[in-house]
């Protein structure tokens, strides 16, 4: 039994030697400034090597807010980015992930480094109650939420009513309680003017062929630029479709392993100048190509599997597109 224990214990111990071996490797090439403040945290991340693409960095969910090719840079709430919380003793700590997802082919290694904030526990501290504004649903330890949107994104609609040829913002999201940082994807949506699709059902397709926004080749629909990997907003041109109906919008969501990018797990708009878009990386909008034609894998993998991404089925409504004429 002791040499179980001791087995168990050098293992754990190798690991963390190695994991602190990583980030020391990391940190020659790197150097971290982080300032941790009650309603701020900046991050500052400098590369010395010319290989390393700073757009590939995350800080838990969330994207750099700012860019260059040597730094990048995180100005975010503790509340954001899924910050972990931990309460010990007088401390309240947050604590979460710089992480480097490193393209195929690449020389540089994906690597992983701690980010820590402490604050001195407030006296009158107590846990934030979540109530959730969206249309939520769970699957896992993955809470789902889709909702409509004001006009920036700011805050929930205040009106389910919307004039023909504006815009509904849509807001899909998923909550990751331990995974490692996943991206979400809308791989399916279509409009019907009934909460469930039967066979009868008359719909409206928006995204089809795996993540292709197919409604931006007839209308000004498009994704807006993701501010968090866990998030993705859509800028939805409102259609006659159901014109003064209630209209649902069913959709089928994704959460994926964000290196696990082909032409089957993708967001696609179509740009009037210059064709089919990839939402995360326009450099690699080559995956969209078979938006005009079928998008299928290449290698056989299940996503229900939850090796690489977990499926969500969601429905939003109703709401009603009005006639400006009427």
């Amino acid at each position: 039994i002791v040499r179980s224990k001791c087995s168990v214990m050098m293992a754990f111990f190798c690991q963390r030697a190695l994991l602190l071996s990583l980030a020391a490797a990391v940190s020659v090439y790197a150097d971290m400034k982080l300032d941790c403040r009650p309603d701020l945290v900046t991050l500052v991340w400098t590369e010395s090597r010319s290989q390393a693409d700073t757009s590939l960095l995350r800080l838990g969910d969330c994207f750099p807010t700012s860019l260059s090719a040597r730094e990048a840079v995180f100005s975010v709430g503790v509340n954001d980015c899924n910050f972990r919380r931990l309460v010990t003793g007088d401390q309240l700590m947050y604590t979460n992930d710089l992480t480097y997802v490193s393209p195929p082919g690449s020389h540089i290694l994906p690597f992983t480094h701690p980010v820590v904030c402490a604050y001195e526990r407030p006296k009158d501290w107590y846990p934030l109650v979540y109530n959730p504004v969206f249309h939520t649903y769970g699957q896992g330890d993955l809470v789902f939420h889709i909702g409509l949107m004001n006009d920036d994104f700011s805050g929930p609609a205040e009106s389910t009513s919307f004039p023909l040829g504006s815009f509904i913002p849509i807001m899909v999201s998923v909550v990751q309680k331990s995974h490692q940082p996943l991206l979400l994807l809308l791989e399916e949506c279509v409009a019907a003017t009934t909460p469930e699709l039967l066979p009868e059902s008359s719909i409206y397709p928006i995204i089809a062929n795996k993540g292709c926004l197919v409604d931006s080749k007839v209308s000004r629909s498009k994704f807006e630029p993701r501010q968090k990997s866990s998030e993705i907003h859509l800028s939805l041109q409102a259609f006659r479709f159901g014109l003064g109906e209630e209209v649902f919008i069913h959709c089928k969501l994704v959460a994926w392993d964000p290196i696990g990018l082909d032409n089957t797990n993708k967001a696609c708009h179509y740009n009037k100048e210059h064709g089919w878009e990839l939402l995360d990386n326009s450099g690699y909008s080559n995956l969209c190509d078979c938006c005009e034609s079928s998008c299928k894998s290449r290698r056989m993998r299940s996503i229900t599997s939850g090796k690489h991404g977990i499926v969500q089925n969601a429905v939003l409504g109703p709401l009603t597109v009005t006639d400006v004429l009427s």
